[in-house]
C-alpha cells in the first residue's frame, strides 16, 4: 500500500531544492523528472478519490424514493465509475514508468534479412506501415537515410518520426519482424518467408549524451540518387564517424549542411545511447539477446501472412485477421496490447513507494 503523504512530502521537498539556482545541470535535470513524474502520480491519485467520494454520495442516493433521482444517481455512478477505471490505469502507468523517455521522438532503423530481394521489399511496406501510423498519430515522419534496390525495395533505411509520446507506442517495434507472402519476383506464385530487422531508438539531448568534437570525424558528400527527395548540386549531405565506437550515421534528409549536421547529431547521439543501454542490459543479463538479432527467420516478434491476411505478435500472442489494416497504419490494436503486456512486467519493479 503506497503511502501517499510520504510520496506528497518528497514532491514537496522537490520542488524547494529545484529553485536553487547553484544546482548542477544533470542533477537538475534528474529532480525534475522525478518531480514530473511524482506531480502526475499525486494529481491522477487525487482524481481518484474525488470520484470514489462522489460514487459512494451517489450509492447512497440509489435507494431514495424517487425514482427519478435514482435514475439520476445511476448514471452518474456508471459515469464516474468508467472515469475512476481509466484514471486508475494512467496511475498505473506512472506508478510503474516503462521509460521516462516515452515522451520522446524517434529515430527507426528498419534493415533488410533474410530473403534478398523480398526482405528488402518488405522493408518498404514496414515503412510505409509506420509513415501511415504516424500521419494518423498527427506525428512528423521523414527519412533520414535509405539505400534503395533496383526494384524500389530498402536494403536499409533511416527515418525519424517526432511527436508526442512516440517511444512509448513504437519502442515495442524493435525485433525481427517475419513476412509470409508471394513475392512479386517468383512467377510461379509460391509463399516465401523473409525477415526485416527494426531497432527504435529515443532521440536523447545533450545532457543525457555528451559526445566530444575530437571523437568524429565528419565528412560531406552530394546528396540524392535513386529514391532520393531531390539531387543536391552541392555537397549538404553528411557522414558523422565515431571514432571511439566506429559508429556511423549519415543525412541528406535537408538541403542545407548544417541542418543535416544537426540531425546525424541527434542520431548519433541516440545510437549512443541504444549502445550504452544495451551494454548495461546485457551485463545484468548474460542471456539477454541483441535487440533485433541476426535476422534470421526463427528470430521473430511478429508475423505478417498475407495470404491469410493475418498478423500475429508473439509477445502478447495477439492475433488479428486484417493485415490490409494494419499494413495501412491501423496499428494501436497490436500496440495498445503491447503496452499492457509491458505493464504488468513492470509491476513488481516500481520505483515509488
Amino acid at each position: 500500500m503506497l503511502d501517499w503523504s510520504v510520496l506528497q512530502n518528497e514532491y514537496d521537498d522537490l520542488q524547494s531544492k529545484l529553485v536553487d539556482s547553484s544546482l548542477e545541470q544533470r542533477a537538475r535535470a534528474t529532480m525534475q523528472r522525478r518531480s514530473s513524474q511524482l506531480s502526475n502520480v499525486l494529481d491522477t491519485h487525487n482524481q481518484i478519490v474525488i470520484l470514489e467520494k462522489n460514487i459512494t454520495e451517489s450509492q447512497s442516493l440509489c435507494s431514495s424514493d424517487d425514482a427519478e433521482m435514482r435514475e439520476i444517481a445511476q448514471q452518474e455512478i456508471a459515469e464516474a465509475t468508467i472515469k475512476k477505471d481509466l484514471l486508475e490505469k494512467e496511475l498505473e502507468d506512472v506508478l510503474y514508468p516503462a521509460d521516462e523517455r516515452d515522451d520522446n521522438s524517434v529515430f527507426i532503423e528498419i534493415r533488410a534479412g533474410a530473403g534478398g530481394q523480398e526482405a528488402a521489399l518488405f522493408a518498404a511496406s514496414l515503412y510505409e506501415m509506420y509513415f501511415r501510423y504516424a500521419e494518423k498519430r498527427g506525428w512528423q515522419a521523414s527519412i533520414i537515410e535509405e539505400s534503395v534496390t533496383d526494384l524500389g525495395g530498402y536494403k536499409e533505411l533511416v527515418m525519424h518520426i517526432d511527436g508526442k509520446r512516440v517511444y512509448k507506442f513504437l519502442k515495442f517495434e524493435s525485433g525481427v519482424h517475419r513476412v509470409q507472402r508471394v513475392p512479386k519476383t517468383d512467377t510461379a506464385g509460391r509463399v516465401h518467408t523473409s525477415t526485416v530487422t527494426v531497432a527504435v531508438m529515443p532521440e536523447v539531448d545533450d545532457i543525457e549524451v555528451t559526445i566530444n568534437p575530437a571523437d568524429l570525424r565528419v565528412d560531406t558528400y552530394r546528396a540524392g540518387g535513386a529514391g532520393g527527395q531531390h539531387v543536391n548540386k552541392t555537397d549538404s549531405a553528411i557522414r558523422l564517424t565515431h571514432i571511439p565506437t566506429g559508429l556511423v550515421v549519415a543525412c541528406q534528409q535537408e538541403r542545407s549542411q548544417i541542418k543535416n549536421r544537426a540531425t546525424a547529431m541527434k542520431m548519433l547521439q541516440s545510437r549512443l545511447f541504444d549502445l550504452e543501454k544495451n551494454k548495461q542490459e546485457a551485463e545484468a543479463s548474460a542471456n539477454r539477446k541483441q535487440q533485433v538479432g541476426s535476422g534470421e527467420r526463427a528470430e521473430k516478434i511478429r508475423t505478417y501472412n498475407y495470404p491469410q491476411n493475418r498478423v500475429t505478435d508473439h509477445r502478447t500472442e495477439e492475433t488479428l485477421k486484417k493485415l490490409d489494416m494494419v499494413m495501412m497504419g491501423e496499428m494501436d490494436d497490436l500496440l495498445i496490447p503491447l503496452i499492457d503486456w509491458d505493464r504488468t512486467k513492470r509491476r513488481e519493479k516500481s520505483t515509488l513507494g
